[in-house]
């Protein structure tokens, strides 16, 4: 062999580690990331609060002693704000569930794109969800 292939210098490959719990704050996930997150985390909770929400809407509609009841709970503001906490896991859900689909089709899959879609599911669920926390905390 030859001298200069024999003393090519060799380049330094970058080393890919799993990433461990304390160093995530470190980590810098880009926006399509946080909106997937999200839409496990609206998704499970939809999920989990599903039976007690049937079990309320029952209660509610058994007579107009019941409904006036829970009427009464639901005027509280910390209850106005777990049922915010719904409506805003059902919007995000929806609109990432949208974008999902629409990917799905093969629309919007390179990085540009799924950065503005990922933008755009954020802005329109949160916009929806103060136009539900207007309406639920008696603004209009």
């Amino acid at each position: 062999m030859s001298e200069a292939v024999r003393e090519a210098p060799k380049k330094e490959r970058p080393e890919f580690r799993n990433i461990h719990v304390t160093e995530l704050s470190n980590y810098r996930m880009p926006l399509a990331a946080i909106v997937s997150i999200l839409h496990r985390i609206s998704g499970f909770m939809m999920f989990a609060l599903l039976p007690f929400v049937l079990y309320l809407l029952e209660q509610s509609l058994r007579s107009e002693i019941s409904f006036a009841y829970y009427q009464g709970i639901v005027s509280y503001p910390l209850v106005k704000l777990i049922i915010l906490a719904l409506v805003w896991g059902y919007m995000h859900h929806f609109c990432a569930g949208v974008r999902h689909l629409v990917m799905d089709a093969h629309i919007g899959l390179d990085k540009d794109s799924a950065r503005k879609s990922s933008a755009t599911v954020l802005v329109i669920s949160l916009a929806l969800t103060a136009v539900v926390a207007l309406k639920l905390f008696g603004v209009f």
